[in-house]
């Protein structure tokens, strides 16, 4: 879109508030909400146009100890389903913001550490509920898009996740892979960290443990060689997400909004711990900080996509110059425009790994 447009969605940011801070709690917490969320609109086009909407999101209150290496105070255990017992040490501090319509703001992966792509598959709304046509087509899609949006040498999927509120109540499995469809996450986090992320392309270099999905599609063959790991390390690697709305219907329940990596303090986050019975992996949590710049890409069809840095080596945070984004925070939400007749939001999300042959310059 145009400068203009761009200053004027700009325009709209408004002081967050802080709703309430709860205690220590041992559940994932439900999508907050509040009934005076209003929706800002302007006239484009000759059509009233949705340029930011109020939303509510799960931060961590500011009485949690920030850290960007683990102190052990935050954690779960999760199954080989997927699914997660207790958490321990979280304290919610549910916090109103604005949330932008990034489509009339073109974010970018290199600068807010996320984009939408146009991206149609061949895959069909139910088959997503089938590990085979994953394994067989969706995943090589993906792997096709990443490295020519990217430029990496290596790109290849080691995890997804599909989810769906009524999917989880319903206990829904993936036809071939035992995984539970989970439901929408409605908490700030970073699915890596300073620890977590190097530790994951280490770990694609071994022979896949009990949750790895490569272990249901390459059987105890390593996802990569070990030169693969060693040239990641040396120049640069990349965690990134696909994530897409499968339902034909555009969705409008629990959408994904991110926040640019551009306006992120490391000083905002905290490790929460997720330890799997072979291994133990890291998210960021993150307090709250007004500086923080979140938007959404509203009414996402099943032919868009939207990619999501989790773990960019040659970002601050991963140890580079700092000239790209490292992640980006992300959450979803409740959207006060979506239709109370709207169908249950079903999406998914697929992670890849990617290695460059050269030091952090590339096509973003």
């Amino acid at each position: 879109c145009s400068s203009d447009l761009h200053n004027s969605a700009r325009l709209v940011v408004v002081i967050p508030t802080l709703i309430m801070a709860s205690a220590s709690v041992n559940t994932w917490p439900e999508a907050p909400t509040r009934d005076d969320l209003k929706v800002r609109t302007e006239k484009r086009d000759g059509k009233e146009t949705v340029v930011a909407v109020d939303g509510v999101f799960n931060y961590q209150s500011g009485a949690v100890e920030r850290c960007l290496r683990s102190n052990g105070k935050l954690y779960t255990v999760r199954d080989g389903t997927g699914s997660d017992g207790a958490m321990v040490g979280m304290q919610w501090g549910p916090t109103k913001v604005t949330v932008e319509n990034g489509r009339l703001t073109n974010p970018n992966l290199d600068v807010d550490g996320f984009e939408l792509r146009r991206f149609p598959t061949s895959v069909g709304h139910l088959d997503f509920f089938d590990e085979k046509p994953l394994f067989s087509s969706y995943f090589p899609e993906c792997e096709r898009l990443i490295k020519e949006v990217t430029g990496a040498k290596v790109a290849r999927v080691f995890d997804y996740n599909v989810r769906s509120q009524g999917g989880k109540l319903e206990k829904k499995e993936i036809k071939g892979g035992g995984s539970q469809v989970q439901a929408p996450a409605h908490i700030v986090h970073n699915d890596y960290t300073q620890t977590s992320g190097p530790a994951r392309l280490r770990q694609l270099g071994n022979k896949p443990t009990m949750n790895d999905v490569s272990r249901r599609m390459r059987g105890e063959a390593p996802l990569l060689t070990q030169e693969e790991v060693e040239l990641g390390l040396k120049n640069r690697f990349m965690i990134i997400n696909v994530w897409r709305s499968i339902r034909p219907e555009p969705c409008e329940v629990y959408p994904l909004a991110l926040a640019s990596a551009s306006t992120l303090d490391p000083n905002d986050l905290c490790v929460f711990e997720i330890r799997y019975a072979d291994r133990v992996g890291e998210n960021y949590f993150a307090a709250h900080n007004p500086q923080h710049r979140w938007q959404y890409f509203p009414r996402m069809t099943p032919d868009e996509a939207i990619l999501l840095k989790q773990w960019d080596s040659a970002g601050a945070l991963g140890g580079g110059a700092g000239t790209t984004s490292t992640f980006s925070l992300h959450s979803a939400f409740a959207d006060p425009t979506a239709s109370p007749e709207a169908a249950d939001r079903q999406s998914i999300e697929t992670r890849l790994i990617c290695i460059f042959d050269d030091a952090p310059s590339s096509k973003l």
